[in-house]
């Protein structure tokens, strides 16, 4: 039985507890037009890993530290040049990329690194468990105490402006719930795959939601269910957690737009 394992047991709680979250910083960065950003933070997180490895410190702290440097960075380059904010996440991404790089050559114990490039949530501390618990609390709180504020800037910051959110305040908060999750989420799926569940969950809730509140929660639920599939999937089948939950949700979202064009092509053959 699959649960008679204690790592199974922690394996499932974070990763349950990691797809109510990451969806929902996924939803504001799909409106915001910024999908790449997970991309953009998760691959500088692999620099602060390299960092940690080196210097004895816990790596998800380094990855933290890094992801927090790089979406600052982010909202930066995006004020400066504010009519190709898309460029600011290459730039950092290019940054994080070649310093994760360089710094990498300096690792003694090459497998912790690469441990974090598809993640290892079956093999998780009892440290890290608290800490993505800590960090779930913190950005579901800050998720629903600014549902609104995060709902207006995320379809327009200039509207929400004017409306009286404190954009600026909301947006430094929402960067830094982004480099948290990131971070966390980078030990337990992998760097390389923590922006697909970012933006895949969303992407089949769109497909289906009517809502923004709507969409909210079959992101969630999508996610949820990716993350238990996959867990299950990848242990009877003895794969990968990170890359069996990503692809679940791929192939359940190809199976969403198949069924929505049948659908629309019945209607259209009763219509005539």
């Amino acid at each position: 039985m699959i649960f008679e394992f204690d790592f199974m047991r922690r394996a499932f709680l974070v990763g349950i507890l990691l797809a109510m979250i990451i969806p929902c910083i996924g939803m504001i960065v799909v409106l915001k037009r910024l999908s790449m950003i997970g991309d953009a933070l998760s691959h500088t997180s692999l620099a602060g890993v390299a960092a940690g490895l080196i210097m004895g410190v816990n790596p998800i702290l380094g990855a933290a530290a890094a992801c927090f440097a790089a979406a600052l960075g982010i909202e930066a380059i995006r004020k400066k040049i504010p009519k190709f904010s898309e460029m600011s996440i290459a730039i950092v991404m290019s940054a994080g990329v070649g310093l994760a790089g360089v710094l990498s050559g300096f690792v003694k114990n090459a497998a912790n690194f690469n441990s974090f490039l598809f993640g290892s949530i079956v093999a998780i501390s009892d440290f890290e468990m608290y800490l993505v618990l800590g960090i779930s609390l913190v950005v579901l709180t800050a998720f629903v105490f600014l549902y609104k504020e995060l709902c207006f800037v995320a379809f327009d910051e200039v509207s929400a402006h004017l409306a009286g959110v404190p954009v600026k305040t909301v947006g430094f908060v929402f960067t830094i719930l982004t480099a948290a999750t990131v971070s966390v989420a980078s030990r337990t799926v992998g760097a390389l795959i923590v922006s697909s569940l970012m933006v895949v969950p969303v992407a089949c809730s769109m497909q289906l939601g009517k809502s923004y509140k709507q969409t909210v929660f079959y992101s969630i639920g999508f996610a949820v269910l990716f993350t238990v599939a996959g867990l299950f999937v990848s242990y009877y089948a003895g794969l990968k957690p990170g890359g069996t939950i990503v692809l679940i949700g791929v192939a359940c979202l190809l199976l969403i737009l198949l069924m929505k064009k049948a659908a629309g092509k019945i209607r259209g053959i009763k219509s005539q």
